[in-house]
């Protein structure tokens, strides 16, 4: 039940900070971390968007789901 709870929490925080810019840190693994700087766009029942700009200066939309969050296999930070 506290795992529910959690998920729970985790995608309130990310819902009150729709258009805020954050920094995403992703364990792709084998010692691989990506991090973007990107702006969280939208929200959804099981995953969340992220539009970032990438070294080539186009735009992408990258999701990711909350259990990656809860997991830790990716870090959000608010900027």
């Amino acid at each position: 039940m506290s795992g529910s709870i959690n998920l729970e929490y985790l995608k309130n925080q990310v819902q009150k900070n729709i258009g805020k810019k954050v920094v995403v840190k992703a364990d792709k693994g084998r010692n691989k971390i990506i991090t973007k700087t990107g702006i969280i766009e939208n929200v959804f029942p099981s995953l969340f968007t992220i539009k970032v700009v990438n070294e080539f200066d186009q735009e992408r939309t990258v999701s990711y789901t909350y259990t990656d969050l809860l997991t830790s296999t990716v870090e959000l930070q608010i900027c």
